[in-house]
């Protein structure tokens, strides 16, 4: 993937909190307001009430709770932010992220670039149904969401109270590749912001009321909300040429097939099975939360390879 040396950056969205700044509660006791995210192993023992949407495997075990909790409807209510503390308040980590040019030197800008491809797909494609979300946000150690507080243990999740989409960037490494030997390459992280904020266009839409709690399984409510969301990054990564700046640059100058077989590794990487299975666990698909390997890729290629916004309604499919 290049992208275009001309086009011009919006770091509007893109905030660094830096290091630290809360997240208490740890995985026992954060993100009770109703976060998702990719399921990820841990080494920590119980995770108590933590929701059934964004489900932590623990080394075989998976548990679930109640996958909307105090999440707001999409369009409903005004979100109060917490008080930030002062280590939450930003860092200067994309001030410099201001071309195309920078995002082909910096992995940083290249995020940024990436959340402007995004921005600009979903506002064209639904128009007077959307907005952005309200920031994309990395951090390290911890931090304090609308959902409640987070650590780097979560892995990358969205809010829906607050709309906004977390990651801390060592995910990729330390979790992705070297725990679950996911692949290596920039479009693994492209395809995991596609799916975070297609968790976020879910929101929009109303899908993530048909949720009903405490369900798993492979063609649960849960894992139809996950697989939807794939999709809905496959269908960006189909139209990612084509997004284009405030002033009609094209942001993104290539998508070659080594960038999508990227993506299909992690998705691959991500599957509930395969964790079952990397975990030294049975495979047990009535723990399920958010769908096989195979169900993952199938869905972000039902996206990509010719699919519409309407063809990712995981929901109305008799089968995922």
């Amino acid at each position: 993937m290049r992208f275009n040396p001309k086009a011009r950056l919006d770091q509007s969205r893109v905030r660094d909190a830096g290091s630290g700044g809360g997240g208490g509660g740890g995985l026992g006791g954060g993100l009770g307001g109703g976060g998702m995210r990719l399921p990820i192993p841990t080494g920590k023992g119980g995770i108590g009430g933590i929701i059934v949407v964004i489900i932590v495997v623990v080394v075989g075990l998976l548990l679930g709770g109640n996958p909307l909790g105090g999440g707001s409807p999409a369009g409903g209510g005004a979100y109060s932010p917490a008080r930030m503390s002062d280590a939450q308040q930003g860092t200067d980590r994309y001030a410099d992220c201001k071309t195309g040019d920078d995002a082909n030197n910096s992995s940083d800008c290249a995020r940024v670039a990436i959340e402007n491809s995004l921005t600009d797909y979903w506002d064209s494609e639904l128009g007077g149904k959307f907005r952005p979300e309200k920031e994309m946000v990395t951090f390290s150690g911890g931090i304090d969401t609308g959902c409640g507080g987070a650590t780097s243990d979560v892995g990358p999740f969205y809010c829906p109270t607050d709309e906004t989409i977390y990651l801390d960037t060592t995910f990729f490494q330390d979790v992705l590749e070297r725990q679950l030997g996911g692949p290596t390459g920039q479009f693994v992280e492209y395809y995991v912001l596609a799916h975070e904020y297609g968790h976020h266009i879910s929101n929009l839409l109303g899908f993530m009321g048909q949720v009903r709690s405490q369900q798993t399984g492979p063609q649960s409510d849960g894992v139809r909300l996950e697989l939807q969301a794939d999709c809905y990054a496959g269908l960006w990564a189909q139209h990612a040429t084509q997004t284009k700046d405030a002033s009609g640059q094209v942001l993104l100058l290539d998508l070659t097939q080594q960038d999508i077989d990227e993506a299909i590794a992690a998705a691959k990487a991500v599957g509930d099975d395969y964790i079952q299975k990397r975990a030294g666990g049975r495979v047990d698909q009535e723990s399920w939360t958010h769908g096989s390997s195979a169900q993952r890729q199938k869905w972000f290629m039902v996206g990509y390879d010719g699919g519409t916004v309407d063809s990712c309604d995981t929901f109305a499919a008799p089968r995922v």
